[in-house]
Formats: structure tokens, sequence, C-alpha cells
């Protein structure tokens, strides 16, 4: 065992092994009614409205990248693509970029129908989905 533990250090150590990324958490507002189900389609732009409250999605510029890989199961490229085309064919904007989760949250907690996601669960608000 001591010897599988090493190994895995030395690889990690020379940048051919990464550790395990951490959890993704999709936060929002306590007021929103939203399914972990329908996390996909209010970031895509399918999803504008939840339980009567229109949907403010935001993307968190430091967990972007697995976010669309773990949660959407696309890549950036495919995400700007998306948006680029909703804008145009349908008039909708991108979610608003914020740099990190102390941003996310407090835009979150500000903002009624305000979803993001961020890299820990704050207590004072309601986790929709863990990836």
């Amino acid at each position: 065992m001591k010897c599988k533990q090493l190994l895995a250090a030395a690889l990690l150590g020379a940048g051919l092994c990464a550790p395990a990324a951490a959890d993704i958490y999709v936060i929002a507002n306590a007021a929103l009614a939203l399914s972990p189900e329908e996390v996909r389609d209010a970031y895509l732009g399918d999803k504008q409205i939840a339980g009567g409250t229109k949907l403010v999605p935001l993307d968190n510029a430091a967990q972007q990248k697995e976010f669309l890989e773990r949660a959407l199961k696309i890549d950036a490229a495919k995400y700007n693509s998306i948006w680029i085309k909703k804008g145009f064919r349908d008039g909708l904007n991108a979610p608003a970029v914020k740099a990190g989760d102390a941003e996310v949250i407090a835009a979150v907690k500000a903002t009624p129908g305000a979803v993001g996601y961020v890299s820990a669960a704050p207590k004072d608000l309601k986790v929709i989905a863990k990836y």
C-alpha cells in the first residue's frame, strides 16, 4: 500500500496525475422553486421561469469549466455558441459572469430568481444539486 501512495505522490508532483476535483454546488435563492433536473435547461436558456419567478442564472468564472463539463456535459466553446445563437434568434442574454464564489453568493442572496454554482455549499442558501 505504501508503494502505491508513493507512486501517486510522485506522479502528482510530476504533473502526470491530477488530484480529484472538488464538488460543485448549484445554489439558489430560498424563494426559488427549481429542481436538479431543471438546472441544465436554466443554464441553456430553455427554462426562463420557475414557480412564477424569472430565472437569473449566474456563471462563476472560477468554476465554469468544471460546471460545464459535469452539469451541462459540454465545453466552453459549445456553451458560448449556444448563447450566441440564443442572443440572435431569441434575444436572450447569456448568464452574467461573476468572478468567484463570494460574488455568486452575494448575487444569489440579493436576487429572488438567481441560481448559481460555487465550490462550497453556503449554509444560508438552498442547494439544488451537487456535481
